[in-house]
């Protein structure tokens, strides 16, 4: 929307006497123009009527000419006098506000919001034209009442997690919804093992003998704390009677059990022979296992 003014003016006594030998004429009907007002339309002088006659817009509104003495507003191409530019819905006049331009109708603020402007999900008045606005499936909200549920400061244009129809910050989100690690009870937002059904920083599941990081290794528990193989074997594996190594029972290594003594497969031998007993019937003689043969001749 613009204010279109014209030039207006009458000529000066002393600049009549100094111009006296110069035509000024009106670039319409050539009548001159001392001593008589004038209007200057592209630097060309027009006395009122040829104004009015040859240069005078037809107002968009009520299809009257805009005269020299009317104020011209134009909005789109099209000419208006300042009091028929108005509202299409409640006839207001738009010369001093702001409005908007709906398939040809121009509507004000109050009405566009009222018939056009979607309603914020959160406060439920209208999103004015112009107004920063988030929508986000399906739904609109201001800029400033997208906020966290539990700090309700504006999220904006950061980073935001969905929770049961709720959304909430990344720090919020950290905060309330991330699981906690199992060793510093801190929030654990991405990433992370489990162990024993509880989650764990990377660098938090460590041996509880020797501190090694366990998330890139196999590792076992003993009392349900996290153990790495070697400490495990050293401190806690059972040693088999032949070799005396740890049998660890791991990677499918099988092993033989009889009373409270244990034998790697390869190490349940006859004591005498050597000969396997493995899936055959042997005999216990004092802290000696032996196949049947060396049990006859003792």
């Amino acid at each position: 929307m613009q204010q279109v003014l014209y030039e207006q003016g009458n000529m000066r006594a002393s600049n009549i006497q100094d111009n006296m030998s110069k035509a000024f004429d009106c670039v319409g009907c050539r009548t001159s123009l001392y001593g008589r007002r004038f209007i200057r339309v592209k630097e060309q002088p027009h006395c009122v009527p040829c104004y009015d006659e040859l240069c005078a817009k037809t107002c968009a509104g009520c299809g009257q000419l805009i005269g020299h003495n009317s104020t011209e507003l134009f909005f789109e191409d099209k000419h208006y006098h300042d009091c028929c530019l108005s509202c299409f819905h409640c006839r207001r006049s738009l010369a001093d506000q702001a409005f908007s331009s709906q398939e040809g109708a121009l509507l004000c603020k109050d009405c566009h919001c009222r018939e056009f402007a979607a309603q914020c999900h959160a406060c439920n008045m209208p999103i004015l034209p112009g107004s920063r606005r988030l929508e986000l499936d399906g739904v609109t909200w201001h800029d400033d009442c997208f906020i966290c549920q539990s700090c309700e400061k504006p999220i904006g244009s950061q980073g935001y997690f969905p929770h049961k129809g709720q959304y909430f910050c990344v720090a919020c989100h950290e905060n309330k919804m991330s699981p906690r690690c199992g060793h510093c009870k801190q929030a654990l937002p991405e990433g992370g093992v489990i162990y024993q059904g509880v989650f764990w920083h990377r660098k938090c599941l460590l041996c509880a003998s020797c501190r090694a990081p366990l998330a890139d290794q196999s590792f076992t528990s003993h009392q349900d704390k996290p153990c790495c193989l070697i400490c495990y074997n050293r401190l806690y594996a059972n040693k088999c009677e032949a070799c005396g190594e740890p049998i660890t029972g791991q990677e499918e290594v099988k092993y033989i059990t009889f009373g409270e003594r244990q034998w790697h497969r390869a190490c349940f031998t006859c004591s005498l022979c050597t000969a396997s007993l493995v899936g055959v019937g042997f005999y216990s003689s004092n802290d000696r296992i032996l196949c049947r043969d060396c049990n006859r001749t003792q």
